[in-house]
């Protein structure tokens, strides 16, 4: 996807939050991508701040690695600091991972930001170790045994929570961007409008993470939050990160709060959508592009009815073709995912999602590898089976093969993933189609792929 630098979203949440319920600490937020630091120029940068606490984000399984550096690096230069973690792997991985990794002190797991204000007062209450016994929703050492207490109950009102604490990376905050999609002045910001999702596909962490139930902030606040970061920062990119934000009534209240505030045709937003979703509300879709919702993600998956069945997805092939087409009869940017490694999948089976992406003709293709996350159905469905042969977390990024199928090693399911990207990315009819398209969206892009020499490498995949 070419030059991308997002905002560390969840933890600039947990720095506002912070903030706002104990006026007296001191919040440092690094961001090493953004200020350029590298492992010397963090060590220094703790040093400089002498923290009683240091807390890494934990944001995905591939990062789990990274992560464990991080706080191994504070240890070292502020041995006394409490080291923090959180997020979906480490939360279902909490017991294994304190076994690992000496240098985690504590694992947060689930909802964050009250049980780090905890750890926050729970510090600041002793001079030596903090008593971790009583706060719920973390796993931590004491005396050399292993604790979780009690999970926490999840917030019941996501409008009171404060803005995330953008100021806190304010000298940096311009170096956030999307190059490829937005261009490289156009500044970029995440709102997050919602946590978990109604839905249930076997191959997602999401839901689970957040306990299976799905809340959401009010059109409103989400639209305050996106006019804030215009306001403040210049964001013109905006990012829902919602895994599900869901259409119907919800989104057009959304874009009625957002068109009458009166800059929605400086933005560009970005969401997730579901086919059947675009399908249901096509009368939608013309206000959504008014609203500056002019870039939708379809998780289209599968060609195949059995595998989207089996993924529990709730949608169709058909639901993929009618909503493409729609979202581009409505000038919307259309990318769609499709995953490959699925059981059942074949060589034969990968042609014809190859031909089926090529017929569906999104504005962007992306291909990811079926990847058993810990904590989805399909982590604890592969483990049973001894379907797993690479555990290194490093690797679970969707792009590396982790399985193979009933038919396919996974080099070859390696092999396909490349045959996808050939296959889509190789069309000169689509290349060409690209760099001069009408939508401003779809040109700056393939125009920025011709530019930096990426759809022939993608095209020489091998």
């Amino acid at each position: 996807m070419g030059e991308y630098l997002p905002p560390p979203y969840g933890i600039l949440q947990l720095a506002g939050y912070l903030e706002k319920e104990i006026k007296s600490v001191d919040i440092d937020v690094v961001d090493c991508q953004a200020m350029g630091l590298d492992w010397r120029g963090l060590e220094k940068r703790i040093e400089s701040f002498n923290p009683d606490i240091v807390a890494s984000s934990g944001f995905a399984t591939c990062n789990a690695y990274v992560t464990a550096r991080t706080l191994e690096t504070a240890r070292k230069i502020t041995p006394k600091a409490l080291t923090v973690t959180g997020g979906q792997h480490f939360t279902v991985t909490a017991n294994e991972s304190l076994e690992a990794y000496p240098e985690i002190d504590v694992i947060v797991r689930g909802e964050g930001e009250q049980t780090l204000v905890e750890l926050v007062k729970a510090v600041g209450k002793t001079r030596g170790k903090p008593d971790l016994q009583k706060i719920a929703g973390i796993s931590f050492r004491h005396e050399g045994i292993i604790r979780h207490n009690p999970s926490r109950p999840l917030m019941d009102n996501l409008d009171a929570l404060p803005f995330p604490g953008y100021h806190f990376v304010k000298d940096c905050a311009h170096r956030y961007h999307f190059t490829m999609m937005a261009g490289s002045k156009a500044r970029y910001g995440m709102v997050e409008a919602s946590r978990g999702c109604p839905h249930r596909c076997t191959f997602c962490s999401q839901w689970k993470h957040w306990q299976g139930a799905w809340r959401h902030k009010s059109n409103e606040r989400v639209a305050e939050e996106i006019e804030f970061l215009y306001a403040n920062y210049g964001s013109k990119l905006i990012w829902l990160t919602d895994d599900n934000f869901g259409l119907g009534k919800r989104m057009e209240q959304l874009c009625d709060q957002l068109i009458r505030r009166g800059f929605s045709d400086e933005l560009t937003i970005f969401m997730q959508a579901r086919s059947d979703d675009i399908v249901k509300n096509q009368d939608l879709l013309p206000k959504m592009y008014k609203a500056g919702i002019n870039w939708l993600l379809l998780g289209v998956e599968s060609h195949s009815k059995l595998t989207l069945d089996s993924f529990r997805k709730g949608t169709s092939p058909e639901d993929s073709k009618t909503a493409v087409e729609l979202l581009k009869k409505n000038g919307i940017f259309t990318q769609a995912t499709c995953i490959l490694g699925d059981r059942s999948d074949s060589a034969e089976k990968m042609r014809g999602l190859r031909e089926f992406t090529s017929f569906l003709d999104p504005d962007l293709a992306i291909f990811m590898i079926l990847t058993p996350f810990p904590g989805t159905d399909l982590f604890e469905e592969a483990k049973r089976n001894g379907w797993i042969e690479d555990w290194n977390w490093a690797n679970y990024d969707m792009v590396h093969a982790i399985m193979p199928t009933e038919t396919l090693t996974r080099e070859e399911v390696q092999h396909e993933l490349y045959k996808c990207y050939r296959s889509f990315f190789g069309s000169w009819h689509r290349r060409v189609q690209g760099v001069f398209s009408n939508n401003e969206i779809k040109r700056r892009a393939y125009r920025y792929m011709a530019r930096q020499n990426v759809l022939r490498q993608l095209k020489g995949l091998v």
